[in-house]
């Protein structure tokens, strides 16, 4: 991917990040609790804040209702304060298309309300 390819791609799917290391890939984003807010709004009266760990647990209904194919192949290592999944350099490909369907699927109101009507507090 060439650096234009690059910044289009982060642009993409802002305000999440992309981080590369020698033999893993990253999705992260660190200002959870102001992005899409309303989502976990929807259920804060259960203890949905928007941090995290309820950012993951969106993330897993997602893949498992929308790409079971990725379960196997996406790790999660969520904070308090960001929001992060993984792969193995191999899997790079895969991560990318998580990070372009998730995204587009954040952009769906009523589908990721309908998603994040079946994640569990984590």
């Amino acid at each position: 991917m060439d650096n234009q390819q690059q910044q289009e791609f982060e642009q993409q799917i802002a305000p999440f990040f992309w981080v590369e290391h020698d033999s893993s890939v990253s999705l992260c984003m660190s200002d959870v609790g102001d992005y899409k807010m309303d989502i976990f709004n929807s259920r804060a009266e259960e203890g949905f804040m928007g941090n995290g760990y309820d950012w993951g647990s969106l993330a897993t209904v997602f893949i498992e209702e929308k790409h079971p194919e990725w379960q196997e192949v996406i790790n999660f290592d969520p904070e308090a304060g960001m929001f992060c999944v993984y792969t193995d350099i191999e899997n790079k490909a895969v991560l990318k298309e998580f990070a372009l369907a998730f995204k587009r699927t954040l952009d769906n109101n009523e589908v990721i309300l309908d998603l994040f009507s079946r994640a569990e507090l984590d």
